[in-house]
């Protein structure tokens, strides 16, 4: 029997190394091929407008509680984005991960988690919220290792969404009681 080269499992690819860094006008374009891509769950909803790809700067860049970040490889290619919109006091909604097809598994959606979770703790948020469609299970294993949990979920035209949320406070900066 002759031996065969073993396929590494998913884990075992090395993740990508990529700059986080913000948005810019450049960036435009890019965007909106990875908005149309998909999202790490699936297919965009068919209610989905994408108005704010089509004005990043206005939806994320204008107001200090949003923002948005894309990921560069080291070739300087963007690779991944992100972005925080605050649409109610102390609540941060992540919105539009999305990570190339080819570079999904390497690390690069859990590093830009990593920054907008970071945002909404510097912007004091108690609360970041999420939602995306059920299949397939890598956005869920993504948010589960980010300690999200799931709130509820609603079935929507051919879809299960489920919505997401993680409490930012921790016993530490909760009042206790006198």
């Amino acid at each position: 029997m002759l031996p065969y080269a073993r396929i590494p499992a998913v884990a075992e690819i090395p993740n990508m190394p990529v700059k986080i860094r913000s948005f810019a006008k450049r960036d435009a374009e890019v965007c909106k091929r990875l908005y149309k891509e998909g999202p790490i769950s699936g297919k965009l909803a068919k209610n989905d407008t994408g108005l704010d790809i089509d004005d990043i700067a206005g939806a994320y860049m204008n107001s200090p509680d949003n923002h948005f970040w894309v990921a560069e490889s080291p070739e300087g290619q963007v690779v991944g984005m992100i972005g925080v919109q605050q649409h109610q006091s102390g609540e941060g909604e992540i919105r539009r991960l999305r990570v190339r097809h080819d570079l999904r598994g390497r690390g690069v959606g859990s590093q830009l988690l990593e920054v907008a979770i970071k945002f909404c703790k510097e912007k004091q948020h108690l609360k970041v919220i999420l939602d995306t469609a059920m299949d397939p299970q890598p956005a869920l294993k993504l948010f589960d290792k980010a300690h999200f949990r799931l709130s509820r979920t609603r079935v929507l035209g051919d879809k299960t969404l489920c919505y997401f949320y993680l409490d930012l406070y921790t016993a530490d900066t909760v009042r206790k009681p006198k």
